[in-house]
């Protein structure tokens, strides 16, 4: 026999039923004015696969029990994810809350604006624009992503540039970061030019509410010998299990020539990335 669950009879089974004010409608007090329908489970899914996740798990869940049991089974998180293509990248690796997984994907998205220096320095803060200061320009050798076209370029003085990401303004509010902690992944490319040394370096702090560190990621500073092979190398890191408290992450990286040539022969940098990721999905 199939398990079924209860509806309102007036709402047709549409998604406007799905809301804050019929969910106050079937409640003990209205139960005998009120002719209820039953909906076959596997129905439910499918009505609550068609509508916005947000709905569903805001609104539709709060209904009643048995409507409550279909949004927060596995079987529709793990079917949502099917249909709109997102699957763990290690197939091995099952996500443990399908319906975090799928949040956090749908969400998922590079933080840091303006990566590439499309944008000339815009949303970039700078700290120190030494020799003849920070440029964006056309990159020298093609990046592994041929989407990449420009990259900012450093002098012979120290370069230094940051952002800072503010997660609730992003739609990461403080009790989910709390409750989940979900992984951050940094990423950002670099590249010297061939004909002259240079050096590069990065910090990735998270941050409290007061702005005080609570994670950092600064690994020691990268040099590159004059005649190098100038081909572009990647940093990466994830932070994980980092604690509560999370409410900014500070993006600073930079770097100079090493010979003192005027101009622009120092550290080139592009496609820096911050995202939030699926634990194990980085």
């Amino acid at each position: 026999m199939k398990r079924k669950a209860m509806g309102a009879a007036h709402s047709s089974g549409s998604a406007s039923s799905c809301n804050v004010s019929s969910a106050a409608g079937v409640s003990a007090s209205h139960s005998q004015d009120t002719h209820l329908f039953t909906v076959p489970l596997e129905i439910l899914e499918e009505i609550f696969l068609n509508l916005p996740p947000h709905q569903v798990v805001s609104n539709c869940r709060l209904v009643c029990h048995e409507w409550a049991e279909v949004a927060d089974s596995e079987s529709l998180w793990r079917e949502r994810c099917r249909r709109e293509g997102y699957r763990p990248r290690d197939a091995s690796k099952i996500p443990k809350d399908w319906r975090l997984f799928y949040f956090l994907c749908r969400k998922r998205r590079n933080l840091l604006k303006n990566p590439r220096g499309e944008h000339g320095m815009k949303n970039w803060q700078i700290l120190e624009n030494g020799g003849d200061n920070w440029i964006a320009e056309g990159v020298m050798v093609p990046h592994p992503n041929e989407t990449v076209k420009k990259n900012f370029v450093t002098s012979y003085g120290m370069c230094r540039k940051s952002q800072l990401i503010n997660l609730e303004a992003e739609g990461y509010n403080p009790s989910f970061m709390d409750h989940f902690q979900p992984d951050i992944k940094i990423s950002d490319w670099y590249a010297p030019r061939w004909d002259c040394g240079s050096e590069y370096e990065i910090c990735v702090e998270l941050l409290n509410q007061r702005k005080k560190p609570i994670q950092k990621f600064a690994p020691q500073t990268v040099y590159f010998e004059q005649w190098n092979d100038q081909k572009w190398n990647q940093m990466t890191y994830v932070f994980q299990n980092y604690g509560p408290g999370v409410r900014y992450i500070r993006f600073i990286h930079g770097g100079k020539d090493t010979q003192f040539w005027a101009g622009w022969y120092g550290i080139r940098i592009t496609d820096s990335c911050v995202e939030i990721c699926p634990a194990g999905d980085t």
